[in-house]
């Protein structure tokens, strides 16, 4: 796109202006022409928007609309919490603070919050001073040779593949200065993944990166992509919360002849991952793959991911843990809420168990069967605000991660074609005349902020609590809509019940 409008836009402002100099009239069009021209010249040696840069004049509709005139977004598109999955809100405070702008707003909060469903922080008259030190957990039982001391709120699984190059390298410079871990996804390592950040190795279903020509799992190889410094942490991918039992979808216009030689795969083809592992078939076998991985690796810390579907399978698994004392030193639970770049719509919107049930679920069981004090609980689903990563934790969670907010860092503006190679931002597609647009110094310090700020704003939120350490925070620091609604009752019995009355 920009290279054509270098060209045709350069065609155009002469030919327009031959055209009147001949006529001898409407001066003012080759005028305009060249000032649209200059315009677009000017935005693709920008570095600040990915939009701008990919379409030079067209994507100024786009911040017309959403960004220079609220009143029409506000009355004829799109209200503040509109907006699916993510509503507006959400992401503009995302963008905000991936730029290190003020994330604060105005004129009060535009959620209904006399309503059942609305959930608060219980806040102290003795409030704290935030703490400035950004939280951190210690990854890795007594079976583990190389604990890892992870950040709070990390970087979820995004293959290269899904992303960009470009989106890669931005993601694991922003992870490398704020000190926090990338998890590479199912794709594999690649040299975008290299760049001095942490990183979490997500082996999936189809050992992409450590199989052998028949798709199987490879020691050999596997030992070898593990013995690298920048590969902290090992995760076995069982399921993702949008696809559960589905296996990951690579659609082959995305599946080049680099990315093929990373997967070792055949180009050009769509990759559809395996439903399940080839490496073990049951509760025991998973256990068993753990301590391999993690005598491979040399003894970093190996855990699983998987979203909740029939649980008796998940207490199968705490049952073999005490029968083999074999413990994961991690476990990543992810929600039926969580995101993809390409699924059947009936997998995203009915299958799988939501995260917050999902955590409470683990929790419970694990303390159940005396297995909670020997791994952590990574929560991974739609976990992007402050308010989120807090809830997640007095649900039980250790650690955070996520996706789609990472990506609203990159410059994603939710439009919802990361199936099809057509991002306009250049960060879910391998359209190299997309991806130029996409400018790694730029993002990658955007990707480090946006980190920082939430977690800032994480610290402050228990503070404001009266709390003063992650430790103590748990769901009765949190309240809901309907214990409003009980005190109601009491305190105005009377009232409720005429008002229900002229209801019925």
């Amino acid at each position: 796109m920009r290279d054509k409008f270098l060209v045709w836009g350069a065609i155009l402002v002469v030919g327009t202006l031959v055209v009147s100099l001949l006529i001898r009239a409407h001066y003012w069009i080759p005028i305009l022409l060249l000032c649209f021209y200059l315009l677009g010249l000017y935005n693709i040696t920008q570095s600040k928007h990915a939009i701008l840069r990919n379409f030079p004049v067209l994507g100024y509709f786009r911040y017309f609309f959403e960004g220079i005139s609220p009143e029409m977004q506000q009355y004829f598109i799109e209200r503040e919490t509109d907006g699916k999955p993510f509503p507006r809100n959400e992401r503009s405070a995302a963008y905000r603070r991936a730029k290190n702008l003020g994330d604060t707003v105005a004129f009060g909060t535009q959620l209904d919050i006399n309503h059942r469903k609305y959930e608060g922080i219980k806040h102290s008259i003795y409030a704290k001073s935030p703490k400035e030190e950004l939280p951190r957990v210690l990854v890795g039982n007594e079976q583990c040779a190389k604990p890892y001391s992870a950040s709070l709120f990390n970087i979820s699984a995004m293959s290269f593949g899904s992303l960009s190059d470009r989106a890669q390298l931005s993601l694991n410079k922003g992870a490398k200065k704020g000190n926090f871990y990338h998890n590479t996804g199912e794709g594999g390592i690649s040299t975008y993944h290299l760049e001095g950040g942490d990183l979490c190795w997500q082996i999936g279903t189809g050992y992409f990166g450590c199989r052998d020509e028949h798709g199987k799992f490879s020691p050999e190889l596997f030992a070898q992509k593990a013995s690298i410094e920048n590969v902290k942490m090992i995760e076995i991918k069982l399921s993702q919360g949008a696809k559960p039992g589905h296996g990951g979808v690579l659609p082959g216009v995305k599946n080049t002849p680099e990315i093929a030689k990373i997967r070792h795969v055949m180009p050009g083809m769509t990759i559809i991952s395996p439903p399940g592992h080839s490496s073990f078939s049951d509760a025991a076998g998973l256990l068993r793959f753990v301590h391999q991985l993690r005598e491979l690796s040399g003894g970093k810390p190996v855990g699983f991911k998987l979203c909740i579907g029939d649980t008796k399978e998940f207490e199968d698994i705490c049952v073999q843990m005490n029968v083999l004392k074999i413990y994961p030193d991690f476990i990543t639970v992810d929600g039926a809420e969580g995101g993809t770049g390409a699924a059947p719509p009936e997998f995203s919107d009915g299958v799988g168990m939501p995260l917050e049930p999902a955590l409470i679920f683990v929790n419970s069981t694990l303390t159940n069967y005396n297995l909670r004090d020997k791994l952590r609980v990574i929560a991974s689903g739609k976990v992007l605000t402050s308010l989120d990563i807090l809830r997640a934790v007095a649900m039980g969670a250790d650690i955070c991660n996520n996706a789609r907010g990472f990506m609203f860092a990159l410059g994603c503006i939710q439009a919802l074609r990361c199936n099809t190679n057509a991002c306009p931002t250049g960060v879910a597609t391998q359209d190299k005349m997309l991806i130029k647009g996409l400018d790694v110094t730029d993002k990658s310090e955007r990707v480090y902020h946006f980190h920082k700020n939430t977690l800032r704003t994480c610290n402050e939120l228990i503070a404001a609590a009266g709390r003063e350490t992650y430790e103590e925070v748990d769901a009765s620091m949190f309240m809901r809509g309907d214990e409003f609604e009980h005190l109601s009752d009491v305190y105005f019995p009377d009232i409720l019940g005429n008002v229900k009355n002229r209801r019925n």
